[in-house]
């Protein structure tokens, strides 16, 4: 496990090329700070207006210089899960393709719940499914509807540990490795060490850095009481 602090793209440069076995992550969209300043979506905490000290949005303009870092990393024979909603992912899939991506199709976080907003109100996600080169999933039964509660009362946009395991079994054997350039609360992290997987995270928030080492600290004390 190592946990890092910095713009997503700088870190990414830092990681040796063809050296990752999955990527997991979920970027700040731009579409987050337009559905909050109209009231569609969570007041995300420490919020003033439309602004939020919590995180940076990660313009759309960089999603190019982003997918070409993540493209590089990975290595052949890999899968790449974006976390967006339905308004960038018509931004997201293109850009990710002509960085080399193999685009198989979205599958569908279902919240169980509805969420905020005007019309028809969400209570879904989507998670972009990208292959670079060719890799088999280790289960070809499991649906392209993942039904896992949403996480309430926690960190901006959290994903729940549940959602980030599935992918990761899906994806991964025993000790590969997993980065999320954008870990927020650290949820794929969780998910990856509690697979036996390795881990390295990294996020520009201070509240981030603080609230990911945190809980990654307590699984792998409680991994040696166990």
């Amino acid at each position: 496990m190592s946990l890092s602090q910095a713009d997503a793209v700088s870190w990414l440069r830092t990681l040796p090329s063809c050296s990752v076995d999955l990527v997991v992550t979920d970027p700040p969209y731009e579409s987050l700070e337009k559905h909050r300043s109209v009231g569609t979506t969570t007041r995300l905490k420490v919020s003033k207006s439309s602004s939020n000290p919590w995180f940076q949005i990660f313009p759309n303009a960089r999603f190019p210089e982003l997918f070409a870092e993540i493209f590089r990393v990975m290595k052949r024979g890999s899968h790449f899960y974006l976390f967006t909603d339905p308004e960038t992912a018509f931004v997201a899939k293109p850009v990710a393709e002509a960085a080399g991506f193999k685009f198989w199709k979205p599958l569908i976080w279902d919240k169980k719940t509805i969420g905020m907003g005007y019309h028809y109100r969400c209570r879904y996600e989507m998670i972009l499914f990208f292959e670079k080169g060719k890799r088999r999933l280790n289960d070809l039964g499991v649906s392209d509807i993942i039904t896992v509660p949403r996480v309430r009362n926690g960190y901006p946009a959290e994903k729940p540990v549940a959602v980030s395991e599935l992918l990761i079994r899906q994806s991964t054997a025993p000790s590969d490795l997993v980065i999320d350039p954008f870990m927020g609360s650290g949820s794929v992290g969780v998910a990856a060490l509690s697979s036996g997987r390795q881990f390295l995270g990294n996020d520009i928030a201070d509240e981030s850095l603080i609230l990911t080492k945190r809980r990654l600290d307590m699984l792998e004390v409680a991994d040696r009481k166990s």
